[in-house]
């Protein structure tokens, strides 16, 4: 069952949500989920709520979350073995969750637009799938926020699920702890682009309109500093799943004394494992690393970036033994480049290739902020792209905008085939993050028909026209 009446778009469903949550025009908008089948009792069961964190001594958030926590519960699922997950929505609003990164069906994915069913006020839904899959995926709220920051992927509501197999995601052998880490913002507010653009940023902004600048910032529930350290103990190999939970803000992050061996992107092995100082995490990105702990001391985990790291956005390192002020020293500057976790051969060539222009189309609907583009089309108003099973698709993603875009893709996993000049093959990915003024082509085979979301995984460009569907024939 569809969520959403077809005479309402997604956007005006906020906006009628927002204005009265208890009205008729509300619960008219809001079809009443699939009644609950199967087992009586699910495997996982998840409650979003209203939820104060205090992310340091005397800080404290108001914020929706699941099961009272941020992250939320850590899900670890089986690869082809069924699962059927509960969730309850006590939020004040509709709400729906996608399991992101998994290759399931359209009505279990979480989007709306795909026909997913929101979670009406008050009710329980039960998500059924088959996980596919293996390697470190994540849940969160596919909900609309528009000027709303407190909604939508501006909350709490986000967690790791991990899918285990034989073939576990390219973990190399042993390792002696896994920790796992999520990038949160918190505090939100309108802040003008050209404010942004007087201070250095992980984000490169537009010169108009709006942006939403935060607070605070943390790893998993805590600033740097506030809660427990991460303890090592020298000569450990430790795997650390690092995600970007963030609505909006990419961030680089480093450990000084130490370096990442990526192994995965996005829950997938990439075919050419290396050693970094320094890791970018754009929005919904997800990174597996192996670190050597080889560097007694005290050490900061965080942002490159000052600021950030004053902000909360960091968490300390502390070896067996070892004791004082956490350190922290400036990595050298470094261009991240997807390409060098890739093979540097051509990739197959597609059946069919779609040229995709992202733009920014200025001020409307009385907003602060600006709408954005797809080949000069903006959601609702975009034609699909179809697509025919079993075909390979090239999607060339040419940004003609000042913004970074984290380009996701639900239900499929794309293969990194170019990015600028570059030729490569072997990446797979979910998200992708695309620069400005960039062109970066990925490839997919149409082999999970349905309804399939793509769009920016930033919260404001997603509210604000970013999206597109792609259908299969027949």
């Amino acid at each position: 069952m569809v969520g959403i009446d077809k005479g309402m778009d997604r956007r005006s469903f906020l906006a009628t949500a927002g204005a009265a949550l208890t009205s008729t025009a509300l619960h008219a908008a809001v079809r009443k989920t699939r009644a609950v089948t199967g087992p009586a009792k699910a495997d996982h069961t998840l409650r979003i709520a209203p939820t104060r964190l205090e992310i340091a001594p005397g800080v404290v958030i108001d914020t929706i979350a699941y099961n009272g926590q941020v992250p939320g519960p850590l899900l670890r699922l089986r690869e082809g073995v069924p699962v059927t997950i509960d969730v309850t929505n006590n939020s004040p609003v509709p709400e729906i969750v996608h399991w992101h990164g998994l290759a399931i069906d359209s009505l279990n994915d979480g989007a709306v637009e795909e026909g997913s069913p929101m979670i009406p006020v008050g009710a329980t839904h039960r998500y059924q799938f088959t996980p596919n899959p293996t390697g470190t995926r994540w849940y969160h709220t596919h909900a609309m926020a528009m000027d709303n920051l407190a909604a939508g992927a501006y909350t709490g509501q986000a967690g790791f699920l991990i899918v285990e197999g034989k073939k576990q995601a390219g973990h190399e052998g042993h390792y002696d702890q896994e920790i796992n880490l999520a990038v949160r913002h918190w505090e939100p507010s309108f802040v003008p682009m050209v404010d942004m653009l007087r201070e250095q940023s992980a984000n490169v902004p537009q010169t108009n309109g709006s942006d939403v600048g935060y607070k605070y910032a943390t790893m998993n529930a805590h600033m740097l500093g506030a809660g427990e350290p991460l303890r090592v103990k020298k000569g450990q190999r430790v795997l650390m799943r690092l995600l970007n939970a963030s609505a909006t803000e990419n961030v680089v992050l480093a450990l000084p004394g130490h370096t990442f061996k990526i192994i995965a992107m996005d829950g997938n092995v990439v075919p050419n494992p290396k050693s970094v100082e320094v890791l970018s995490l754009a929005v919904a990105e997800r990174v597996d690393a192996i670190v050597e702990m080889n560097s007694p001391g005290v050490w900061v985990l965080g942002s490159t970036l000052e600021k950030s790291r004053q902000m909360g956005l960091g968490i300390v390192v502390e070896y067996a033994g070892q004791k004082g002020a956490p350190v922290w020293k400036d990595p050298a500057p470094v261009e991240w480049d997807y390409s060098i976790f890739a093979n540097p051969t051509k990739a197959a060539d597609p059946d069919e290739t779609f040229v995709l222009t992202f733009r920014d189309n200025g001020h409307k609907m009385d907003s602060k902020f600006d709408v954005w583009t797809i080949n000069n089309r903006s959601w609702p108003d975009i034609d699909p792209l179809v697509v025919q099973k079993g075909k390979r698709y090239r999607m060339v993603f040419r940004n003609g905008s000042g913004d970074q875009h984290p380009m996701h893709l639900h239900r499929h996993t794309f293969e990194v085939t170019q990015i600028g000049k570059t030729q490569l093959s072997g990446l797979m990915k979910d998200v992708i993050n695309v620069m400005p003024l960039q062109s970066v082509a990925v490839d997919f085979v149409a082999n999970n028909p349905g309804d399939t979301l793509m769009h920016c995984h930033q919260q404001l460009h997603m509210d604000y026209g970013f999206m597109q569907l792609i259908k299969y024939a027949g």
